[in-house]
């Protein structure tokens, strides 16, 4: 699951049913993560798509819990990397979607899994929707079309395309530098509300980070001065 180097290494197989072991398996990966206090990378090596009768054995409250892990993932206090090769469904889409950089070998798909009369309505497919937009992902979306690899490049539901993926996976993190634990985790959430946040809520919020950020440097201005700045900044904005 983890090492030394400050990498943690979680693979899922989307060809394998959902189970409770799985929602376990990636319970535990973001406990590690939580607990471990230091900037790292997660690795997500994501492949494989479910075939046919894959929800035979689900229940609502085994998908409820998945979807709540899932989130966890895409909250976690370090930079997720995704390496996803061959076919990628279900689970594997799951993952993938809520992964900050995403790196895929040629030939990679996207596949909305179908349940038997229509496609999942996981949130797969809200996120899929949120990032690429409706009409780029209405075929993949209403009739379960693969979405191939230079179109999900194109949508930027992938990053990268490389022969071998998982022997880069670490670069795109490492060269980005937003690997602070903390800062990483509010820049993410800043993002996720600044699509459906008017810019009057979204204020306190992105000068509260702000401030957070004055305050981890070495300038040599007081919290207080800071602070004041901050609010005087509010009121001239608003």
């Amino acid at each position: 699951m983890g090492g030394s180097d400050g990498r943690v290494v979680l693979r899922i197989d989307g060809a394998r049913p959902l189970s409770a072991g799985t929602v376990q398996v990636v319970a535990a990966i973001c406990d590690q993560v939580e607990d471990h206090g230091r900037p790292g990378v997660v690795e997500l090596h994501v492949s494989g798509a479910p075939g046919a009768h894959w929800t035979r054995d689900l229940t609502a409250g085994l998908v409820t819990r998945w979807e709540r892990a899932v989130r966890r993932l895409e909250r976690l206090p370090m930079t997720t990397v995704a390496v996803a090769s061959g076919d990628c469904g279900g689970t594997a889409l799951d993952v993938l979607l809520v992964a900050d950089l995403r790196v895929a070998a040629p030939g990679t798909r996207l596949l909305v899994p179908t349940d038997g009369t229509g496609t999942w309505p996981g949130m797969a497919l809200y996120r899929l929707v949120q990032q690429a937009g409706p009409a780029a992902v209405r075929r993949a979306v209403l009739l379960g079309e693969p979405i191939g690899t230079d179109q999900a490049v194109a949508l930027h539901l992938l990053d990268e395309i490389v022969d071998d993926p998982a022997g880069q996976v670490a670069a795109p993190a490492v060269a980005s530098g937003l690997i602070a634990e903390r800062e990483l985790a509010i820049r993410r959430q800043l993002m996720f509300e600044a699509a459906t946040t008017s810019f009057e809520d979204a204020l306190g919020a992105h000068l509260a980070a702000c401030d957070r950020a004055l305050r981890q440097g070495s300038d040599g201005t007081s919290a207080a001065g800071r602070a004041a700045e901050a609010a005087g900044t509010a009121g001239a904005a608003s």
